[in-house]
């Protein structure tokens, strides 16, 4: 009989990092052909070492890095003839699905192996060729009754280099599948320990460049402890109904857009925190009352709901979590002629430090914008520039419409005033000179002028005899009409 789905699962995803020490040994046998008469072994051999270690940085995604020893003794009868030790190494990221509560992972990394060789048969001295690989691998994890586990994995690489001792380039191949039976020997609310009695045949061949060629195949035996960190306490069995009046409660969490169940969302009934499974479903037997299920999953608003368990009866819970709002909001700007009504398209928007141009339809559109208000800047050739402002709302997108005037050139400017003397105020009939515009004109006997320019800024000077001469300068704009009075001082008679 299998373990509860539930909490066979929730032990499953609430575990952050196993580390597995192995000791055994291994059945070997194999041959190498070459150039002299061959030759094939087998044997026993004992001080077979290995440890494992995986760590999850979530419910899903991890890391898995191992290293094993591998004694090799080559005899004939009681006579040791050559012998040492081959290693063998392996790193990469690893990821875990839970169907049920089957547990599945895959892996994908980097995986070293020192492989066997003797040189010349007829003098065989034990020699070490290496494979570098990338190594994809699997295991299968199947909760059995009393707690017990069934392990099955394998392992195959993917030859990346293969070189003998001298360092010339080989060809290698092989994999690797095995099995163990997990045995629980100690559970606590961090941490758990675990006997592994532990099987793995593993076979591999290289081929030289001379065409020698060897293979080995070997039968691992052993014996594991495997210790386990947790991120919280297994969740303890519910009590059973018959003695405790209790009822059965199912809160299921969804996203509030899609409808999509949410796994690993925290579900969190009195005082206790349940996580939910692939579904999104959390399942718990409570004593009869009203009862509050506080939910909370990453890049989501905190969620409550509320339900009445009944003894011995079964309520249902639905909780819609919503996404939070994105921290920056957007802007949508579009710009029309203020006449006609039209869409202007390529017309420069400033929003803010950022400059975008209009579309054919007269929209321009900013997106990553902080909340808050912003300045907008509009111009196009031939129109009056227009500034407006915006508030950016976050998570949404905010709409601006602006409107351009036509701009008009108007006529040139007018300059108009009256040359006067400081003495008694009396009117003088002066000469005013324009370098820039090219003018020279008087002003009449009651000193009044008037001069037409183009707008600009422009250099005036005005004389009358017996009077010291003065020069001003005015900035016009098309079409305005300006005053300018001036008085001129006598001058000082020797």
């Amino acid at each position: 009989m299998l373990a509860s789905p539930l909490s066979a699962r929730a032990e499953q995803v609430a575990e952050h990092a196993t580390l597995r020490l192995r000791y055994g040994m291994a059945l070997r046998n194999g041959q190498q052909s070459d150039v002299g008469p061959g030759l094939t072994y087998e044997g026993l051999t004992p001080n077979d070492l290995a440890a494992v270690g995986t760590g999850w940085v979530g419910p899903w995604l991890g890391a898995w890095a191992g290293v094993q020893r591998e004694a090799f003794d080559l005899k004939e009868g009681a006579l040791r003839i050559t012998g040492g030790s081959l290693l063998r190494a392996s790193v990469g990221p690893r990821a875990r699905l839970f169907l049920g509560p089957v547990r599945a992972e895959v892996g994908a990394g980097y995986g070293f192996a020192q492989l066997p060789l003797f040189g010349s048969s007829s003098e065989p001295v034990l020699a070490r060729g290496v494979r570098h690989a990338a190594l994809v691998s699997g295991r299968l994890l199947v909760p059995l009754f009393a707690g017990l586990k069934l392990e099955a994995r394998g392992e195959l690489p993917v030859t990346l280099a293969a070189r003998d001792a001298s360092g010339t380039e080989a060809e290698a191949t092989g994999f690797s599948a095995g099995g163990a039976l997990l045995v629980p020997l100690k559970s606590a609310a961090r941490w758990g320990g675990t006997l592994v009695l532990d099987f793995q045949h593993v076979q591999d061949t290289v081929t030289l460049a001379d065409g020698t060629r060897s293979e080995q195949r070997l039968r691992r035996v052993g014996a594991a402890l495997e210790f386990s960190w947790n991120d919280s306490a297994p969740v303890a069995p519910p009590p059973p109904p018959a003695r405790v009046p209790a009822g059965s409660l199912s809160v299921r969490v969804l996203d509030a857009e899609s409808g999509a169940p949410l796994p690993g969302a925290r579900v969190v009934l009195g005082d206790v925190e349940r996580v939910a499974d692939a579904q999104g479903l959390v399942e718990a037997e409570l004593p009869p009352g009203e009862v509050a299920a506080r939910v909370s999953a990453e890049g989501y608003a905190p969620g409550e709901a509320r339900a009445t368990v009944e003894d011995g009866g079964r309520a249902a819970l639905e909780v819609r979590a919503q996404k939070l709002p994105p921290p920056t909001g957007a802007l949508r700007v579009t710009v029309v002629n203020s006449q006609t009504g039209v869409p202007l398209p390529g017309v420069r928007v400033a929003v803010g430090a950022r400059e975008v141009r209009t579309d054919m339809m007269g929209q321009a559109r900013v997106k990553d914008l902080a909340p808050g208000p912003v300045a907008v800047t509009v111009k196009s050739p031939g129109f009056r520039p227009a500034e407006e402002a915006a508030i950016v709302v976050a998570g949404q997108e905010a709409a601006l419409s602006v409107p351009l005037a036509s701009e008009r050139k108007s006529g040139p400017a007018t300059l108009t005033g009256q040359v006067r003397s400081t003495r008694g105020g009396k009117p003088l009939a002066a000469t005013l000179r324009i370098p820039l515009a090219k003018v020279r004109t008087r002003a009449d006997t009651k000193g009044a002028f008037n001069v037409r320019v183009k707008g600009g800024t422009y250099r005036i000077t005005i004389s009358a005899p017996g009077h010291l001469s003065q020069t001003k300068s005015v900035k016009l704009r098309d079409g305005e009409q300006a005053i300018f009075n001036v008085d001129l001082f006598p001058r000082q008679k020797r």
